[in-house]
């Protein structure tokens, strides 16, 4: 598998995979969450999308955004065909390399406080529950790790 920065001809492609991530939320928090009604248009173009390929198919993406000090996270999402082999863990990886290549002092992440399976995926890589807060109409659950 490899992982690299996303094109716009893999716009679709991102797109899809999203949705099919995110969608077993929807129920759950009564409305789409947040990553499947963005337009993944400007990120690509500004190198902030990321994909993992392997034999010209993305499994999952990654949406890495420098901040001053810190890089947030702003998506990882696999296709659920893929979940489950690791693909997640290696995108999470991935975005900490590149916050410790650009020298960054920390790497910060939000996740929905009804997905519930992420308040317990995230601490395995040394996140930490630092605030949570209502932003656009959605509970959200901050998390910061130091390098």
């Amino acid at each position: 598998m490899n992982i690299q920065v996303a094109k716009m001809s893999h716009k679709q492609a991102i797109s899809e995979c999203v949705d099919a991530a995110y969608a077993m939320y929807i129920e759950r928090i009564g409305k789409k969450p947040a990553p499947m009604v963005t337009d993944y248009t400007e990120p690509i173009l500004k190198g902030f999308v990321h994909v993992a390929v392997e034999r010209e198919e993305i499994k999952g993406i990654i949406v890495l955004i420098p901040k001053k000090n810190y890089l947030l996270i702003e998506n990882v999402a696999v296709h659920p065909g893929f979940q489950g082999q690791g693909i997640g863990g290696e995108l999470i990886k991935f975005g900490i390399e590149y916050a410790r290549k650009a020298n960054l002092e920390e790497v910060c992440l939000y996740t929905n406080e009804l997905m519930t399976e992420n308040l317990t995926y995230y601490p395995k890589f040394g996140f930490v529950e630092v605030d949570r807060r209502i932003e656009d109409g959605f509970n959200r659950v901050y998390m910061s790790k130091s390098l």
